[in-house]
């Protein structure tokens, strides 16, 4: 994959920064590409465009595009993921890709540009080691000290990283995403993971992941534990494919901080960790709610920062409200009301209710109503069951490294369809 050249410009088209690595393309090329965009549309345009033989790529942020001019055999996914991976670079150094960002780091951008890209290949792309010898402060004459990583294979980590405390904090953080009926049938449900890592270890350290996905081979050991079907897997580039693929152990030598390790998918039947039950009786003046949340997990732990959503007609007034635990409030903008509980303990249940006058007449056949929508958060609780089996630290000098791993589970797109309003004769 060679990029023939990259072009920021803004929303008029007019060139802010440009780069020609190659030299493929006549130097007006980026007058074809705004009439192209305009052509179709910019929101139907699709973020590759085909000019005679020019192929752009672009991504727009804030007020600006950043287009890559490629030849038509390149492969545009490794395209595109260099894109994202030249804007991260740049937040890194300006805080926001904007207009404004552009023309008052005008210089800088054109370093980065030279050093991120050679010749139209991608080099170094780590803001942590550009940040070493690429610098917003003015430059003595002389040649820069270029860190080693540079020119190692580890491009993402320099050397002689220094820590009184050798310590990897390892972080499993789990999105439930759900779609239940009232009656308790599970629609759709499926879990988005990573494995945030946090590095504070010396020198050139080698770290030895194995974790309980069904595909793990492990010879030495004999336990029946449980496994866990991992999907669309993601790993950083410090990940060792080639042993992976052998044993399903995760090998690396870690950037220096916080990174994501990997992510992944699991598509699996959830049991919803917290229920929500709605009863809605509908009058000519009144509207009342009962609601049940229940939390289906082990009492010895809880969720916290719950936030139950439960929506309500627009034009509803004169709001009571009924409970136990936590705080209700009318959220008229948003035409919900808004169930707040600080701490869920596990195996726990609670209601609330919630009446409203009505000044239109309601209508029982009106469209469909909006789903409940659950919001939680859940601390050393992984709803998949992914278990981290061992954290293994190795470094020539032999230093002891601790290792801390914590687990986390909270809401992602968490829906409850509610059930149909119940008509009550009356006015109360």
């Amino acid at each position: 994959m060679s990029i023939s050249a990259i072009h920021i410009v803004d929303l008029l088209g007019k060139s802010l920064i440009s780069r020609n690595y190659r030299h493929s393309h006549e130097s007006d090329v980026m007058d074809m590409f705004m009439p192209a965009i305009m052509s179709t549309g910019e929101m139907s345009a699709a973020p590759v465009l085909q000019v005679g033989d020019i192929t752009f790529a672009y991504v727009r942020t804030n007020n600006v595009y950043v287009v890559a001019t490629v030849s038509s055999n390149a492969n545009i996914s490794l395209v595109f993921a260099f894109l994202y991976k030249a804007l991260n670079v740049m937040r890194e150094y300006f805080r926001d890709v904007q207009e404004e960002s552009i023309r008052d780091n005008f210089v800088l951008l054109y370093e980065i540009l030279d050093e991120i890209l050679d010749f139209g290949y991608p080099q170094i792309t780590e803001s942590n080691i550009l940040k070493e010898y690429i610098t917003q402060e003015s430059r003595k004459l002389g040649t820069p000290n270029v860190p080693d990583a540079v020119t190692n294979a580890v491009s993402w980590r320099s050397g002689g990283i220094v820590y009184k405390r050798n310590e990897v904090f390892l972080d499993v953080v789990e999105s439930v995403c759900l779609t239940a009926k009232y009656n308790g049938a599970v629609v759709t449900s499926e879990i988005h993971g990573s494995i945030m890592i946090t590095s504070k270890l010396s020198g050139m350290p080698e770290l030895h992941l194995g974790i309980n996905d069904r595909l793990f081979r492990d010879k030495e050991s004999t336990e029946n534990g449980k496994y866990v079907d991992l999907d669309e897997l993601k790993f950083h580039q410090s990940v060792r494919l080639t042993k992976f693929d052998q044993d399903r152990t995760i090998t690396f030598v870690p950037p220096d901080g916080e990174f994501e390790l990997m992510s992944y998918r699991i598509n699996t039947y959830v049991r919803p960790p917290v229920w929500v039950d709605c009863v809605t009786r509908l009058s000519r003046q009144r509207v009342e709610y009962t609601v049940k949340v229940t939390s289906h997990f082990k009492n010895r732990r809880s969720a916290s920062f719950v936030h139950i959503l439960i929506p309500v007609p627009g034009d509803v007034d004169s709001p009571k409200f009924q409970f136990g635990v936590g705080t209700v409030s009318y959220v008229p903008e948003s035409n919900v009301i808004k169930w707040s509980i600080k701490n869920l303990e596990g195996c726990k249940e609670y209601f609330m209710i919630a009446q409203f006058g009505l000044p239109s007449v309601p209508s029982l056949d009106k469209e469909t109503p909006r789903p409940i929508e659950v919001q939680f958060e859940i601390s050393a609780y992984s709803i998949s069951g992914l278990s981290v089996r061992y954290l293994k630290v190795t470094e020539k000098s032999g230093y002891q490294a601790v290792p801390w791993v914590k687990y986390f589970t909270k809401s992602g797109e968490y829906h409850i369809r509610p059930r149909d309003p119940v008509s009550v004769k009356g006015s109360s």
